[in-house]
C-alpha cells in the first residue's frame, strides 16, 4: 500500500498527466464523496469510537448469547408496484381486463394460486414457494388518505406516520433506538441492520436523525467490504498528488465502515449454495452469505428499483416481477443448506399501488392499495391475508380501497417474529395497530442460554444554554444514577451525577473548560436498568 503522505519528487507530476487525467474522468471529489454510501457517515458510531469498545455492550452481549434469533428482510419495490398484475384477480377476470385491455396478464400465461387469484408466468419462482407453504399475500395494504407522491408516501411508509403528519424518524430507527439505548457510546458488535440501496428514507433514522443502518448505495460495496473488509483500495491510485489526496480519502473512508471486520470474518465463514442472476439476487446473496457465517444483524433491506410504470409496462414489469421472484428462490434455497431458512422472514413494501386502469402510454398511474408478499417456511403455509381486492367498489378517484393498514403488518411483524413486547411495538409506531395473526407466525423462544439483563429506554433530553449543556431526565423510581460526558472518540470527560436520585426530573450540567474547542459531545445515563444516550453540537 503506498503511503498517503509521501511527496513525489519534483518534476514528477508531468510524466503522470495521462493518468492524472484517466482518474479525474473517473473520479471527482464530489463523485467519491457521493459514493462514501454510508449515509450520514460522521454520526454513524460518530466516526471514530474506537472497535474494541463494540462488544461492551451488555444489552449486545444478552443479544448476542441468545440461539437462533430471528432475521427480518424487506425487500422495497421502489417507484410503487401494480398489484393487480403481480396478483391477477382471476375471480373478477372480466372487469380486470376491461380496464386493462393492453396490459392485462392472459389467462394462459398465468400461475394459479387459488381459484381466485394467479401469478403471472416469470414469477414462476414465487409460485413454487407457494406451492411448498413459504409464501403469503396480504391483499389491499395501504393506509386512510393515501398519498400518491412517491416521496411523501416513501416517507409515510419510512417513518409510519399518518398521512396528515410529518414525522423526522423511521420505525426501524425506533425500534432499533429502543433495542439499543446506549447505542452511541456502547455500539452492539454486530450492525443491527444493514440497507443496500434505498439511500435517503428515513426507515432507519431515529429520533436524533441518526441513521442506525450500514447503509451502502449497492451490492457491489456490500460486496466489496465483505470480501476485503475495506470498501476502497488505497493504493489504486495513479501517481500524482491528486493520487496521494485521492489515496488518503479513501483510507479516511474506510475508517467509517466501522462494522467491515465483522462483516467480512461473517462473509468468509459463510457460503453460498445457489447460484444469483440479477442485481437484486446479489444483495440477497451476500445477505445469505452473511447469515450464514454467523452475523448477528436481524433486519436487512434490499431494493429492486424500476416499479414507477407510467409508460411500457409490458416490457418492464414482467422483467422486474421475474427477477424478484428468482432473487427469492434462490434466496431461500441457499438459506435451506443448514436449515438457516427457518430463521429468516421477508417481505415485500412499496409506497403505493397502480390505477385499474391503464393510461394511454401503456402503463399506470399512482394508485393507493396494493399486496405485500410475504415469504419464508417460517409462514407455516401458503395464503392470503384481508377481503379481495373489489375493482368496483374504489375510493373518490378511482383507486382499490385499503383494507389492512401497513402499520398492522409492521405491528406484527415485530411482535410476532421479533419478539418485541406489545407495548414496546404501540410505543414504536407511535399507536396501538391490531395485529395480523393470519400472517402464521409466533414468538416462541428457542434460546437455552442464561437471560442476560435486558434494558430499557429512558425519558431525556439534552440543550445548550450559555455554553452549559444541561441534560435533563426522568427517573420513573429511585434509582443509582450515574451521568457522563464523552468526546466522539469515546474519551471520557467528566462524571456529573454519580449517587442516588428520587423519582422525578433531574438536570445535570456540564460546563466546558475555559477555551474546550467547539464541536460534538456525547452524554450517556445509567439508572439501574435504565439506559440512555444523545449527542449535542455545542458552539454552533
Amino acid at each position: 500500500m503506498s503511503d498517503p503522505h509521501k511527496k513525489l519528487p519534483v518534476g514528477s507530476a508531468p510524466e503522470h498527466g495521462k493518468a492524472h487525467s484517466e482518474q479525474h474522468e473517473q473520479w471527482t471529489r464530489r463523485t467519491f464523496l457521493r459514493n462514501l454510501g454510508l449515509a450520514g457517515g460522521a454520526t454513524f458510531l460518530l466516526s471514530k469510537i474506537p472497535v474494541q469498545a463494540l462488544a461492551s455492550s451488555p444489552l449486545e452481549a444478552a443479544l448476542s448469547q441468545a440461539e437462533g434469533d430471528r432475521v427480518l428482510v424487506f425487500i422495497r419495490l421502489k417507484g410503487g408496484n401494480d398489484g393487480l398484475n403481480t396478483i391477477i384477480p382471476v375471480f373478477d377476470y372480466g372487469t380486470y381486463q376491461n380496464r386493462r385491455p393492453n396490459l392485462h396478464i392472459p389467462l394462459n400465461q398465468t400461475l394459479a394460486l387459488d381459484s381466485a387469484f394467479a401469478l403471472p408466468q416469470v414469477m414462476s419462482g414465487a409460485h413454487q414457494l407457494w406451492q411448498s407453504g413459504q409464501m403469503k399475500v396480504a391483499h389491499n395494504v395501504g393506509y386512510p388518505e393515501q398519498n400518491l407522491s412517491h416521496f411523501r408516501s416513501t416517507d409515510i411508509w419510512a417513518s409510519a406516520s399518518d398521512a396528515d403528519e410529518e414525522w423526522n424518524s423511521g420505525w426501524l430507527g425506533r425500534f432499533l433506538s429502543n433495542e439499543y439505548p446506549d447505542f452511541l457510546v456502547d455500539p452492539p458488535a454486530h450492525p443491527p441492520a444493514v440497507q443496500v440501496g434505498g439511500t435517503g428514507t428515513l426507515f432507519f433514522t431515529n429520533e436524533e436523525e441518526q441513521d442506525l443502518a450500514m447503509i451502502v448505495n449497492n451490492p457491489d460495496q456490500l460486496y466489496q467490504i465483505a470480501q476485503n473488509g475495506q470498501l476502497y483500495d488505497p493504493g489504486d491510485v495513479p501517481v500524482c498528488y491528486y493520487g496521494e489526496q485521492l489515496s488518503y480519502l479513501r483510507t479516511v473512508a474506510n475508517t467509517t465502515y466501522q462494522y467491515a471486520g465483522v462483516i467480512n470474518q461473517a462473509y468468509e465463514q459463510g457460503a453460498n449454495a445457489a447460484q444469483y442472476d440479477s442485481r437484486l439476487g446479489e444483495q440477497l446473496a451476500v445477505i445469505a452469505r452473511l447469515i450464514k457465517g454467523g452475523l448477528k444483524t436481524r433486519i436487512y433491506m434490499v431494493t429492486l428499483d424500476g416499479f414507477d410504470t407510467h409508460a411500457n409496462q409490458p416490457d418492464m414489469h414482467p422483467y422486474l416481477l421475474e427477477t424478484l421472484s428468482s432473487a427469492v428462490k434462490h434466496f431461500y434455497e441457499d438459506l435451506s443448506d443448514g436449515g438457516w431458512d427457518q430463521r429468516v422472514l421477508s417481505a415485500t413494501i412499496s409506497e403505493f399501488g397502480r390505477r385499474i386502469e391503464q393510461n394511454g402510454s401503456q402503463g399506470t398511474d399512482h394508485g393507493a392499495a396494493a399486496p405485500m408478499l410475504f415469504f419464508g417456511p417460517a409462514l407455516n403455509g401458503e395464503g392470503f391475508i384481508g377481503n379481495s381486492p373489489d375493482l368496483t367498489d374504489v375510493d373518490e378517484v378511482g383507486n382499490l380501497k385499503f383494507g389492512t393498514d401497513f402499520r398492522q403488518m409492521y405491528a406484527t411483524l415485530l411482535e410476532y417474529w421479533l419478539c418485541v413486547d406489545a407495548q414496546t411495538v404501540d410505543g414504536v409506531l407511535g399507536d396501538t395497530f391490531e395485529r395480523v395473526p393470519e400472517l402464521g407466525i409466533d414468538c416462541l423462544v428457542t434460546s437455552t442460554s442464561e437471560p442476560g439483563p435486558v434494558y430499557a429506554s429512558l425519558a431525556h433530553r439534552a440543550f445548550v444554554s450559555d455554553s452549559r449543556l444541561t441534560i435533563r431526565y426522568q427517573l420513573p423510581e429511585a434509582l443509582k444514577v450515574r451521568v457522563r460526558v464523552f468526546t466522539p472518540a469515546g474519551q471520557e470527560l467528566a462524571t456529573l451525577i454519580d449517587d442516588y436520585q428520587w423519582p422525578g426530573e433531574h438536570d445535570a450540567v456540564y460546563q466546558p473548560p475555559l477555551g474546550w474547542p467547539k464541536g460534538v459531545f456525547i452524554y450517556t445515563i445509567e439508572a439501574g436498568r435504565y439506559r440512555a444516550s444523545g449527542k449535542v453540537v455545542m458552539g454552533q
